[in-house]
């Protein structure tokens, strides 16, 4: 990996611009949409809710199959398709002036977003080498966060204006966004479809039981997801005596921390035994912020402001390590010829931690307080932990059953990636050459 935070230039450096383009979208999307749906729209807080909740879990639901639909009929033109579908849905939202509309455009336009990840997760795989594959996706997390950031301004400005035509023209962009997205993507070479699964001997991700296992496990992870936009505003806000300014400041402390320094985070994560590392320090790490920030509770406004903001550095440093691990292992453990399908189902992670999140989230710090920040942390450093054992068993599976496609993920596991020895031991990760370097497409 460069030093530079821009991707080499080829297909790397394309994917980073198509991730750009659309998250900029999404950023004036986020910061814009609720007030659309209630002021604009005119629909009540309660069902807004109750829609995009129910479009997420089918956007969940769906992005299996459209993960399998990519590997088999081809991860750029999925994508493609999917990016222009996504660009659609959002601009749906343009004339959705009632309740049951809404839903059905929520349901098209998380389905869509579910699909495109999974279709470029696929995308990815077959263009890069394995070994750059944790590397190009810091990039695009990196990416990602400059994008909302950049979006989020220009919502901003919507919001400061506060006019029909305002919030209008952010869908506008948000939909434009993705049809340039597809453009970027459409000048990427074109990935050949997998192979066909042999349905004799597999019948899919939803029956590979230590994938889902380390699903599940990423999933308890990945809760933290919104610490930043609810669980910490609400403490500080019912718990500390703290500035309300202070949440807008760790907004941008965590996004200008991810955008320098995940890719550096990323860097020594290159095979299994390193991703276990990662997300055990991450453990750690997550454990450390979670006392810190409990410190605030009850101190004076400045004791307060200081143990907030060491506790969010240390919160994002876990989370950067969290995710380079994370991604690592997702690729390692899906077989060879269905990343999309196991891409898709991993990443329903996220979207069920987005659910459930702020209920977990809430009850911990809000109502609980002090306690329910020990628990998290600890919850967290368990949880890191079982990853091991997890990835043990996914590897042991997969060489006893031979099934097809996933030779590339068994030689990936060796003594140390499965123990606790010190970084300094002699042991080395072994990678054989058909997944240390695989092929790009033409």
């Amino acid at each position: 990996m460069t030093n530079s935070l821009v991707p080499p230039a080829g297909p790397q450096r394309v994917l980073a611009l198509a991730q750009l383009s659309n998250s900029v979208g999404d950023g004036a999307y986020y910061v814009t949409s609720a007030l659309y749906f209630t002021h604009v729209v005119g629909l009540a807080p309660a069902r807004v809710g109750l829609g995009l909740t129910v479009g997420w879990a089918v956007g969940s639901v769906v992005g299996v199959p459209l993960g399998r639909l990519a590997d088999r009929r081809g991860a750029r033109g999925t994508a493609v398709l999917l990016a222009l579908a996504t660009g659609l849905a959002v601009a749906s939202f343009l004339v959705v002036r009632d309740f049951v509309p809404f839903v059905l455009a929520a349901c098209a336009y998380a389905s869509a977003q579910s699909g495109l990840a999974a279709a470029r997760q696929a995308l990815l795989a077959g263009l890069v080498s394995a070994g750059e594959r944790t590397g190009l996706l810091a990039h695009l997390q990196a990416t990602l966060n400059a994008g909302l950031a950049v979006g989020a301004g220009l919502g901003g400005l919507a919001l400061h204006a506060g006019t029909r035509a305002a919030y209008l023209g952010v869908f506008a962009v948000d939909a434009v966004s993705f049809v340039v997205c597809a453009g970027l993507l459409l000048r990427l070479p074109s990935v050949a479809p997998r192979q066909a699964v042999d349905r004799r001997r597999t019948s899919g991700v939803l029956h590979d039981r230590p994938y889902a296992v380390l699903t599940l496990l990423n999933t308890v992870l990945l809760l933290r997801m919104p610490l930043l936009s609810l669980g910490i505003p609400l403490w500080i806000a019912e718990r500390t005596a703290a500035p309300d300014w202070l949440v807008s400041a760790l907004f941008v402390l965590n996004t200008g921390a991810v955008m320098v320094f995940q890719v550096r985070m990323a860097r020594g994560v290159t095979g299994p035994a390193s991703a276990l590392r990662a997300v055990r320090r991450s453990g750690w790490v997550m454990l450390a912020a979670c006392a810190v920030l409990a410190l605030s509770a009850g101190a004076s406004p400045w004791v307060a402001v200081g143990a907030l903001v060491a506790g969010a550095v240390l919160q994002v440093v876990a989370e950067m390590g969290q995710s380079a691990g994370s991604w690592q292992l997702s690729f390692d453990l899906a077989p060879a010829d269905r990343v999309g399908e196991y891409q898709g189902f991993f990443g329903t992670g996220v979207t069920v931690a987005r659910t459930l999140g702020p209920l977990v989230l809430t009850t911990l710090l809000v109502e609980w307080g002090t306690p329910g920040w020990l628990l998290l942390g600890g919850a967290t450093l368990v949880t890191s932990y079982a990853m091991g054992p997890a990835t043990r068993w996914a590897t042991d599976r997969a060489a006893e059953t031979g099934a097809p496609g996933t030779k590339a993920r068994t030689p990936v596991l060796v003594d140390q990636a499965l123990s606790d020895r010190p970084r300094g031991s002699r042991h080395r990760e072994r990678v054989t050459p058909q997944s240390a370097v695989r092929p790009r497409a033409t």
